[in-house]
């Protein structure tokens, strides 16, 4: 489950640090100097909202999760990394075109902005993560659940459990070495 959490992550962070390195080349409306402070505040607010949203509902589900059963399809975390990508490719890239249009009135801003959203999916994967490991057990959710990449969407009804050893996975949905 913190695969689908993490999959975006990296896209994210990569596309906001390129977007606010061309956010630099124009002078914009307000200088780069503001331009990097309003960026950095934003890169630091979008970081701690995307990790605080929805930890309530991503809670419950994990208090409510059950074993997972014979019939359970569970994907490849390659597979899964795939196509949560290829889902919201065009997300990314109309929000690494709003960032780079944004630089033009506030240098780097933007590219920051979606950098932070970034790294706060990342913070969330590893908060799941941490409470994967300390309960040994990973948590997945069933491939028919999941509409549109949402972890914790209205159709997740509940996430399933199985042990640490199983799948490709580590907890917090990095890959396990």
């Amino acid at each position: 489950m913190a695969v689908i959490v993490r999959a975006g992550a990296a896209p994210m962070v990569w596309l906001g640090v390129l977007a606010a390195a061309v956010g630099l080349v124009p002078e914009g409306l307000t200088g780069r100097r503001i331009g990097l402070y309003g960026g950095a505040a934003l890169f630091l607010v979008a970081a701690a909202v995307v990790a605080a949203v929805r930890t309530d509902r991503y809670r419950e589900l994990e208090r409510t999760a059950t074993r997972a059963a014979r019939g359970d399809i569970l994907q490849d975390r390659a597979v899964t990394v795939r196509n949560r990508r290829r889902d919201h490719r065009w997300w990314l890239l109309a929000g690494f075109a709003a960032a780079v249009g944004l630089s033009f009135a506030v240098p780097a801003a933007g590219g920051m902005l979606l950098a932070g959203a970034g790294a706060g999916l990342w913070l969330k994967a590893r908060a799941l993560g941490r409470r994967e490991s300390a309960a040994e057990k990973l948590l997945w959710v069933r491939t028919d659940w999941v509409e549109g990449g949402r972890p914790a969407g209205a159709r997740v009804k509940g996430y399933r459990t199985t042990g640490p050893a199983a799948g490709d996975a580590a907890p917090g949905g990095a890959r396990r070495r």
